[in-house]
């Protein structure tokens, strides 16, 4: 009876040792299957975002370490279209009457817009490929922070990565922020990535030429 005993828990030991052994696994094996939306646009905030997520969190995968399909993270790169507005209002006083875009107008402004996405994401998927993530691209038409946080629920993401625009506090309450409402709306934890002084000197640098030209 003794030896029995002794036995038994001799092979409990092994058994709840094997147990705490598989767990770590297991949880390696999660974070691998990792599926992490990044929001992009054509800020480089946002590119700044992507760069900082696959600098950070994909930091173990090296040419001799790359995990397979079934095990690898994947990155779905999401890019939202706001709906081009077919009419246009003419600036200035005295009230005038808004017109409706000629059709030639508005398909140049769709192919302009057609090119600038591809561009994008060639750009955004090139990252990727660099770093040996494994990639997917999302084009959207709608409010970008309303269409963000519904792909973040229908793709089922664990983690959404966004840039920060570095809005001033009354831009931010009168524009509101994309991050802002991601942060407070996303069925997912949201990392927002702040860009470096430099970048969101010269986005406000650009944001004041613009302003100057209109």
């Amino acid at each position: 009876m003794i030896m029995e005993t002794g036995a038994n828990l001799d092979l409990e030991r092994v058994l709840m040792q094997e147990q705490l052994v598989q767990q770590p696994l297991k949880e390696v094996q999660i974070r691998k299957r990792m599926r992490i939306m990044v929001a992009i646009d054509e800020s480089d905030g946002s590119f700044y975002a992507l760069k900082w997520a696959l600098d950070h969190l994909f930091d173990g995968i090296t040419p001799t370490n790359v995990p397979s399909q079934e095990e690898s993270s994947l990155i779905t790169l999401v890019h939202v279209q706001q709906p081009f507005q077919h009419h246009i209002i003419p600036a200035g006083p005295g009230g005038a009457a808004a017109f409706y875009a000629a059709p030639s107008i508005v398909e140049s402004v769709r192919k302009a817009q057609a090119e600038n996405d591809a561009a994008l994401q060639s750009r955004a998927l090139q990252m990727c490929k660099d770093k040996m993530i494994k990639a997917e691209s999302l084009i959207l038409e709608g409010e970008p922070k309303d269409k963000i946080c519904q792909a973040t629920e229908q793709m089922q993401a664990d983690l959404l990565v966004l840039g920060s625009r570095g809005l001033g506090k009354i831009k931010r309450a009168f524009l509101g922020s994309v991050s802002d409402y991601c942060a407070h709306h996303a069925k997912c934890p949201v990392l927002i990535v702040k860009p470096p002084e430099e970048i969101t000197k010269e986005a406000s640098s650009k944001s004041k030429e613009w302003n100057a030209d209109k």
